[in-house]
């Protein structure tokens, strides 16, 4: 009976210790395309660094900008996609309310159903004072490289579209009194 109480409890133990297994963004992402007809998505390094990059700079400057770094088609220019768009957001701590935030938004819908994308880089930030966290998604596709035939007109170039999501909580106010490396006191 002891060795039987003792392998439950150790069960129990393992249960308590091991995290519910939630769905990363990528698969919530893919989820979402599936049903619309359009394939999955898989988490891309330079995407990722790319989303990143933009999160932290609209944390660090507590603004909602798809310039918070420069224009979008020089940031996503090193992912090497042919099609790109990204979406940002502020206020939801966690990614579910985020992508549900997304899908209410005709244009942050279309950017999710990027035709034929392939890859995904989802990150966020928090501001300096922790209480608003920074959302950015940039989503990609066409790979392939475009090749030129003779007498064929070039291919378009690479799509980027931006979609700002509406904030979670009232903006803060313009009212800035000083303005120091761009905190507003």
């Amino acid at each position: 009976m002891q060795r039987v109480a003792g392998g439950m409890i150790a069960g129990l133990l393992l249960l308590a210790a091991t995290p519910a297994m939630a769905d990363s963004p990528a698969e919530l992402i893919s989820g979402f395309r599936l049903k619309h007809g359009e394939p999955r998505v898989v988490r891309d390094a330079t995407l990722d660094r790319i989303a990143m990059d933009q999160a932290r700079a609209m944390a660090a400057k507590d603004d909602l900008s798809h310039d918070a770094l420069g224009p979008f088609n020089r940031r996503v220019a090193p992912a090497g996609a042919g099609r790109a768009a990204e979406n940002i957001a502020y206020g939801y701590d966690n990614f579910e309310k985020t992508l549900g935030q997304w899908i209410d938004s005709s244009g942050h819908r279309k950017n999710l159903l990027l035709h034929n994308a392939s890859r995904v880089g989802i990150a966020s930030a928090r501001n300096a004072s922790g209480k608003r966290t920074y959302w950015a998604m940039v989503i990609a596709g066409d790979y392939e490289p475009k090749s030129k035939g003779k007498g064929k007109k070039d291919k378009e170039p690479p799509v980027a579209v931006k979609r700002e999501a509406a904030p979670a909580s009232k903006p803060k106010s313009s009212n800035c009194h000083i303005k120091l490396l761009s905190l507003c006191i």
